[in-house]
């Protein structure tokens, strides 16, 4: 990466830490996978019940392997249960968690998060239930603001996270949007955290390297 590039990204890290803060929300940056990793572990205790949401980036960064090795009740609905009745009970069992994990789809450069689930389970963990919730991120999810958020996420990262999840939507056929009405469709739920919700502490980690969707 050229000098000049590089002044630019650390700006514009600078920025989005600084304005995150101002909206009440606890927020680090780290360099790269490894350190991201060992912040999440250093903040959770043995013997806490930790849920996970839908993540590639928690996959990513080593984390989810790292917490099967620590005395912790983990929860991990999409990996630990087989049925549908399962999976839900399990996602319902993460709302009560100690410490919920999560990656998110965008992070505004004024301090905002913006998310899109299909059922709501990743999103609605965030808001309410569990004590903390630690969102790592990667620095390619920082946009201006919502307006790109939105644009980012009917461009690109729907129709990925839809081929990935082996959904039967259009923009899995075709890579494009079309504002389907599929019962498979994974747009349903858009949510934008303005501030910290009220009622828990929430973490974001942004990582100085391009990680997720």
């Amino acid at each position: 990466m050229e000098q000049w590039q590089q002044w630019f990204h650390e700006k514009q890290v600078e920025r989005t830490i600084n304005a995150l803060k101002k909206n009440n929300f606890e927020a680090v940056f780290v360099p790269d996978s490894k350190s991201a990793c060992e912040e999440v572990m250093k903040q959770i205790p043995d013997g806490a019940t930790v849920g996970v949401g839908g993540s590639v980036t928690l996959g990513q960064i080593g984390l989810l392997e790292a917490l099967g090795n620590r005395k912790i009740r983990f929860i991990w609905p999409m990996r630990q249960g087989k049925t549908p009745e399962e999976v839900l009970d399990l996602v319902r069992q993460s709302f009560s968690a100690d410490l919920f994990l999560s990656g998110t789809n965008a992070v505004t450069e004024d301090g905002r998060l913006f998310n899109v689930d299909a059922s709501g389970n990743r999103v609605g963990a965030m808001l309410m239930g569990p004590k903390k919730v630690i969102i790592v991120c990667g620095v390619n999810k920082i946009v201006k603001d919502i307006e790109a958020a939105e644009k980012k996420l009917k461009a690109w990262i729907a129709p990925q996270n839809a081929k990935r999840l082996g959904r039967k939507t259009p923009c899995a056929e075709t890579g494009v949007c079309a504002d389907c009405k599929s019962p498979d469709r994974i747009c349903n739920i858009y949510v934008t955290l303005a501030k910290k919700p009220s009622r828990n502490e929430m973490t974001i980690i942004l990582v100085g390297e391009s990680l997720g969707i």
